[in-house]
């Protein structure tokens, strides 16, 4: 496969002038890592570098321990067609929390907490702190603690001689994606970022076009099974295919809107936040309503029909299914 740019009309076209200016990528010795967050996007970035014929010098996954079933099967599945063209099989990383904690994962975090996810709040410190943080600690090395390490050798002589590793990101070249690579530092103190999919002009269309042509089987969309961000497809695919997940969810969020840290007024809003959520009653705007921010999960399940006032499941996951594929947009992995 020769590697492409998007042309205005959206079409695949041939590559024109140095094949290492089209990413942007920098090869002056320090090491290429690539974040793999295990969705469309990074692996579309990783098929872009085979057919460029650029080798990683490493693969990063951070596990949060929440992530969907398929993610992490697709992520142990795609080591084969890695080896097959010379690159490094994915490394995993894992936050280890304080042995002083019962524990293990954001899931545990943030029932321990009785909180939310922070991007419920619109915050990123989730992310930060179980996917980019254990990422520069593998490479960067801890000094003490439950996640001591020495750090990737590669990435501390590229500092020893004054060179910074390359991070390669898998933003797609999507308004929302882009927008998000505005706000993204191009360098800071110990790496440089580039964003290959922009610069080639691949949407999120392109990269399931790309994946495809490879003959690798289209990923599932990449996040928590608990994500604040998921769409309602999203929620009726899970109830279809994953409705212990769902009830875990569902769990998380009535533990955090009724738990020790709520900001649930029941006297300014006049009912329990059980009581919005049973009685079909609609959120007040200034409100958090629950995982959706302006909805909640465990209402959404309660009018939908997928879980009776007791929480039990009694919907039929072919329904489900069927329900989810008729609201997902084209551009979704499924």
């Amino acid at each position: 496969m020769e590697l492409r740019k998007v042309n205005q009309d959206g079409a695949l076209a041939a590559p024109a002038g140095p094949l290492t200016d089209m990413l942007g990528i920098p090869h002056d010795g320090a090491p290429i890592v690539v974040c793999y967050g295990g969705g469309v996007d990074s692996s579309a970035m990783l098929v872009a570098l085979k057919w460029l014929g650029i080798t990683p010098d490493l693969i990063l996954f951070a596990d949060t321990g929440g992530e969907k079933p398929e993610t992490y099967d697709y992520v142990r599945a795609l080591d084969t067609w890695l080896t097959s063209w010379g690159a490094p099989r994915v490394t995993w990383v894992k936050r280890r929390p304080s042995p002083r904690v019962s524990y293990a994962d954001l899931e545990g975090n943030c029932l321990d907490n009785e909180t939310l996810p922070s991007l419920a709040f619109g915050l990123h410190s989730c992310s930060i702190k179980w996917k980019v943080e254990p990422q520069d600690q593998y490479l960067k090395g801890v000094s003490r603690g439950p996640n001591k390490r020495p750090g990737w050798r590669p990435a501390l002589e590229s500092w020893a001689i004054g060179l910074k590793p390359i991070k390669l990101i898998g933003y797609d070249d999507s308004p929302a994606d882009i927008r998000r690579r505005h706000r993204a530092m191009s360098e800071d103190e110990f790496f440089r970022y580039v964003f290959p999919l922009q610069a080639l002009g691949w949407t999120r269309e392109t990269c399931i076009q790309v994946l495809l042509e490879e003959g690798l089987s289209v990923p599932l969309k990449s996040a928590c099974f608990f994500c604040p961000a998921s769409k309602q497809w999203e929620l009726w695919w899970l109830a279809a295919m994953h409705p212990d997940l769902l009830l875990r969810a569902m769990r998380l969020e009535r533990n955090a809107l009724e738990g020790r840290h709520s900001r649930w007024d029941e006297v300014e809003f006049g009912d329990s936040w059980w009581g919005y959520v049973v009685g079909y009653k609609r959120f007040p705007s200034e409100a958090q309503a629950g995982l959706g921010r302006r909805f909640s999960w465990n209402q959404w399940a309660v009018e939908n029909g997928i879980v009776d006032l007791d929480g039990n499941y009694i919907a039929d996951p072919a329904a489900c299914l069927a329900k989810a594929i008729e609201l997902r947009g084209p551009d979704n992995a499924n």
